[in-house]
């Protein structure tokens, strides 16, 4: 087939928007209907859910919205491609096959097997110690190429990587091979991109004066080209924007450094380039690939134990002292903080001097205990802060009544060698056949750019984000921030201006002891930023209150800086 195979994205995670597969199918022609589920935390989930019922362990959303969809897909010749398996796909595929007997269809579904090692964890480095509740490598979409090929209307996977639901249909529509390395390159970068959902169509966008239509996003699409290029859209009528921005703000989006290495490719986000084609059609051209390495990243969670938060409205005057009057006071009746694992105290400071309002003049004291024992963190802990009521600040209330403890989950990234595992696709006939691995290299070295230096002219204070967009998540423990400038000068600066020194002082006191990592991406006019261990353990285990740092990007933005005042003009 040489026209472009047209792949329309209806989620983003776990908990996305129903009516969006009802929404993609019938505002317009779509050729395959994807869509991801999988996060780090949501494996985690889902593995609890899979401890209170083996028969479950998938996502349940994506069976509603298969049940609401199936019978259009079917009559249209629309495949259905999603990862929303997780750690049962095979349950999932059964689950499907039910439904179509309820709704009398007939459908072909298969599903990929062989991301889950929690059978035999000996070949995972660094080595694993205890039973992890999960342990996924994430596979590619050369098995979901081959389901495709055998003739599946369906094809669910457990954990593959996020874009693999758009090379997977790609690869199998153009008839690709292992090594076409821009290719598939190029069938990444359009799935990283609508991996998203709305993300990429104007959610979560900064520059809020360009969104041309401020009703709820329509959902992307991804055209992919036989030569790997791709139009990034959405359906007409549909609300939000798809412009460079937007698109630009996706690719930068927790990719770490710009060789993305993938099961199936290693991505160089920094040779992608972007163009307006149209209104809401963005094209994504020039991606080079290379071969991806000898290794699987693998996502292990853990149960870390139990954990329990009381948070302390301060008011009006003299917040820091009564602060640590609080504090003294709790662990005092509690018997020091030596008897827990940990405790982790923040002061927030939300307050204003001569607040017009009461809510403007208080500031919030979160204190977040942990330990294995949960009768240590829980109604023992809670408990012991509300004798304070009557016996501690001026003013004292809480954001919440005495709570019990919570399990806490551990996220640890670790690799496996190809050789411990085999992909596998359990075609719709029950056959089951080993995915070929593609052949692998080195992982690539990053590119040695010259320094830039700071254009000469006037300044004034303004904030950063007058120059610059940015969008920032969480890898792990890790924080990734992408920025990007809407012009070349504004790059000029940017890339002269944010170095890792400055980066470090923007950050604050939480980063100052932090390893950060900052990569250049000029086709993008964009720098991107790690921020490694700013969330600990990863977003089930921090007590730091943006526990992704979805809003670490824009905190940024808000720092006041010193700009050229040519680039305000």
């Amino acid at each position: 087939m040489t026209r472009p195979v047209i792949i329309g994205n209806c989620s983003g995670f776990y908990g996305d928007r129903i009516a969006a597969a009802r929404e993609m199918v019938d505002g317009g022609p779509i050729d395959v209907l994807c869509g991801d589920y999988l996060a780090e935390l949501t494996m985690l989930i889902l593995a609890k859910a899979q401890a209170k019922d083996p028969a479950g362990g998938f996502a349940k959303t994506f069976l509603t919205q298969v049940e609401d969809v199936l019978g259009t897909c079917l009559e249209r010749g629309i495949k259905i491609v999603a990862n929303a398996g997780g750690l049962n796909a095979a349950g999932l595929a059964d689950a499907i096959r039910a439904v179509a007997t309820r709704l009398g269809l007939t459908v072909a579904v298969a599903h990929i097997e062989g991301d889950d090692l929690r059978g035999d964890l000996s070949a995972i480095r660094p080595e694993v110690v205890g039973e992890p509740v999960s342990a996924n490598a994430y596979l590619g979409g050369w098995g979901i190429a081959q389901a495709l090929a055998a003739g599946a209307d369906v094809v669910v996977t457990g954990r593959v990587t996020d874009a693999s639901l758009v090379v997977g249909p790609a690869a199998w529509w153009h008839g690709w091979g292992l090594e076409d390395w821009d290719r598939l390159a190029g069938a990444v970068a359009a799935g990283h991109v609508i991996e998203c959902g709305p993300q990429a169509t104007g959610g979560n966008y900064p520059f809020l004066d360009e969104i041309t239509d401020l009703r709820y996003p329509g959902f992307p699409i991804a055209e992919v080209a036989a030569d790997g290029s791709s139009v990034i859209t959405k359906h007409p009528g549909t609300g939000g924007l798809v412009s460079v921005g937007t698109v630009t703000a996706q690719l930068l989006y927790e990719i770490a450094e710009p060789a993305y290495l993938g099961p199936d490719v290693t991505t160089h986000m920094d040779t992608a380039v972007l163009g307006q084609d149209a209104e809401h059609r963005v094209t994504i051209s020039g991606v080079q690939g290379s071969p991806p390495p000898s290794t699987l990243k693998v996502a292990l969670n853990d149960i870390g134990g139990f954990r329990n938060t009381m948070t302390f409205v301060i008011t009006g005057l003299d917040i820091e002292a009564k602060a640590a009057r609080c504090e003294s006071l709790l662990f005092e009746v509690l018997g020091g903080k030596d008897r827990f694992g940990s405790v982790d105290v923040r002061l927030l400071r939300f307050d204003t001097p001569d607040a017009e309002e009461n809510a403007l003049a208080t500031a919030h004291l979160k204190i977040t205990v942990m330990d294995p024992d949960p009768q240590v963190v829980g109604r023992a802990f809670s408990g012991a802060a509300m004798e304070l009521a009557l016996a501690g600040y001026a003013g004292f209330h809480t954001t919440t009544p005495p709570t019990s403890e919570s399990a806490y989950g551990v996220y640890r990234p670790a690799a496996v060698p190809r050789t411990a595992l085999e992909q596998v696709v359990v075609l719709p006939d029950g056959s089951r056949h080993v995915v070929a691995d593609p052949p692998t290299g080195p992982a690539p070295t990053p590119p040695t750019l010259t320094p830039a230096d700071l254009p000469d002219g006037p300044t004034v204070r303004a904030p950063l984000g007058r120059v610059c967009g940015a969008r920032s998540g969480d890898k792990g423990g890790n924080a990734n921030v992408g920025l990007w400038a809407r012009d070349d000068a504004g790059h000029a600066w940017l890339r002269a201006y944010l170095t890792v020194d400055r980066l470090r002082e923007l950050l604050g006191p939480e980063a100052a002891d932090l390893r950060i990592e900052r990569y250049e991406l000029p086709t993008l006019r964009a720098i991107n930023v790690v921020v490694h261990r700013l969330l600990g353990d990863g977003v089930a285990s921090t007590a730091r209150p943006d526990p992704q740092a979805k809003g670490l990007g824009e905190y940024l933005r808000s720092r006041t800086v010193d700009v050229p005042a040519a680039l305000l003009d």
